[in-house]
């Protein structure tokens, strides 16, 4: 489980920074005393528009941005508090993988599950499960810096899987993919969530949200404007589809 209190996040701007945003102001707000519960065993998406602060509080929930307030508790451990405690919970899967160039597939997932600990008896199993779902078999041991945007991916997955941990969260991981490397992903997200797991994850795929989702947060300058089920959202739509509820939602916003 993931739980969310008063999260906020203010950035300090430099002059050209503030230049470029057109704004006298020294701090930006990118997140602002944003509040969630994310479940087991359920699939909670974080959608707004891009600048709306949803990489932010991913890399807040994941330990690599520190909150300028508020709480995050990751399976009832306090990520401020005990941050190395957190991330044995955690995987966290981003469109940008910063892989190793010079090693292989298999060499960098093997890096990674020794990082976490993972003995070699458990890492075999996972891998061979990992590898069999996402049919990584074929080019485990091609050069990282060699492979597709695709595999690139697929093993970037594997790594964030690698340590079986109780919390994932998946930001835009089927960004820039081609469809059957994308299908390969969604079927590991729906998998995780039928083996218990808590799973967040943000994309610009409507399709892959209402595929995925159970609980939906939309945020918009830096604030959540809705917050509930899935569920509750489609039942309440005044348009013919997601895309055009959601951008209507956002419209309404900055009108108001």
């Amino acid at each position: 489980m993931i739980k969310v209190q008063n999260l906020s996040k203010e950035f300090v701007l430099t002059r050209k920074l503030q230049k470029e945003f057109q704004t006298n102001n020294k701090k930006n707000i990118a997140v602002d005393d944003v509040s969630f519960t994310c479940h087991k065993g359920r699939i909670f998406s974080l959608l707004g528009p891009n600048g709306a602060g949803k990489t932010t509080i991913m890399r807040m929930l994941s330990t690599l941005v520190q909150p300028t307030s508020g709480e995050i508790e990751i399976s009832g451990i306090n990520v401020l508090k005990e941050p190395r405690e957190a991330r044995k919970k955690i995987g966290f899967l981003t469109g940008s993988s910063g892989l190793y160039a010079r090693l292989s597939g298999l060499e960098l997932v093997k890096y990674f599950a020794d990082l976490y600990e993972v003995s070699p008896q458990l890492f075999e199993v996972r891998k061979e499960k990992l590898f069999t779902l996402l049919g990584i078999h074929e080019f485990q041991h091609q050069r990282i810096g060699k492979m597709s945007t695709g595999m690139k991916q697929k093993i970037s997955l594997c790594r964030t899987m690698i340590h079986d941990p109780e919390v994932i969260v998946f930001d835009e991981p089927t960004s820039g993919l081609d469809v059957i490397a994308a299908e390969s992903i969604i079927q590991l997200i729906s998998d995780c969530k039928n083996s218990g797991k808590t799973v967040i994850f943000s994309s610009h795929i409507m399709s892959e949200v209402d595929l995925l989702c159970d609980d939906l947060a939309i945020i918009h300058k830096g604030k959540i404007i809705y917050n509930d089920s899935f569920e509750q959202f489609k039942s309440q739509m005044t348009t013919e589809s997601l895309t055009k509820e959601f951008i209507h939602l956002i419209h309404q916003q900055e009108l108001s």
